[in-house]
């Protein structure tokens, strides 16, 4: 198991998902709200269709780190020029579409490789989107795909770590046949964290926190149950509780 995630501190394994507000001050609310109990801010396509590289900056500049989820698929040279955009922007990971192709991957992850060599920044983890948790079994059958999800997601992890990139964003059912296949040091990012049969939302392929952590996820990314509860901070207090029990349940069994 890895060692680097087993040593890491579980504030630096929670990515809460800013995908907040109807203004950029509302959103950097919560970053000031939260800053001092988690490291790792998600903007994804809502927030930054409203406040574009203005969040990015502002989430840096206050400390924390910034994981753009904008899920770049398109042609090859078009996703690799989106690619180095993010790594101006000093963010810490960005993601592409697996379902895009090895070319556009491996592009991608040349381009940034290169940019980063001639601009000193530090080169971000590139992560590849699998299948989106929001999808099941009968939802691929209904887009022509003839295989199950999990068979899918270990076809594009494959796929996306042969073309070089970082890890992947997967679902947590998804975590042992990728470590199996593609090693340790490959990054897993699961979405999809809920509390056991409590999702009322677009999410399907859901997991609580200690089954992801337990599993081998090196990072959980929560969104509405950290802005829905009652006490925000509070509740990432126990989801970071949560993380280290699935730590400690993960150390027994390696």
């Amino acid at each position: 198991m890895m060692k680097s995630t087993l040593n890491k501190n579980p504030r630096e394994m929670l990515i809460f998902a800013l995908d907040v507000g109807k203004g950029i001050e509302e959103a950097m609310t919560w970053v000031k709200r939260l800053r001092d109990h988690l490291e790792i801010f998600k903007v994804g396509k809502e927030s930054y269709t409203r406040y574009g590289p203005c969040i990015v900056q502002k989430i840096r500049e206050s400390g924390k780190k910034v994981f753009l989820d904008l899920k770049f698929h398109d042609i090859p040279n078009t996703v690799a020029g989106a690619a180095v955009g993010a790594l101006e922007q000093g963010v810490y990971m960005f993601n592409v579409h697996a379902l895009g192709g090895r070319e556009m991957m491996e592009k991608t992850v040349a381009a940034v490789s290169r940019a980063a060599q001639e601009t000193a920044l530090p080169p971000p983890i590139i992560l590849a989107v699998t299948v989106l948790t929001s999808l099941h079994d009968g939802d691929l059958k209904q887009m022509g795909f003839n295989c199950s999800a999990s068979e899918l997601t270990l076809r594009l992890a494959r796929l996306a770590k042969d073309s070089g990139v970082s890890g992947v964003v997967a679902s947590a059912h998804d975590i042992a046949n990728i470590r199996r296949a593609c090693g340790n040091d490959f990054i897993i990012v699961t979405p999809g964290i809920r509390e056991a049969m409590s999702a009322n939302d677009d999410q399907k392929r859901i997991s609580t926190v200690r089954d992801a952590i337990k599993a081998g996820t090196d990072y959980i990314v929560v969104g509405r149950p950290i802005r829905q509860a009652a006490d925000p901070v509070q509740m990432v207090e126990e989801i970071v509780s949560e993380i280290t029990e699935g730590l400690a349940m993960r150390q027994r069994v390696v």
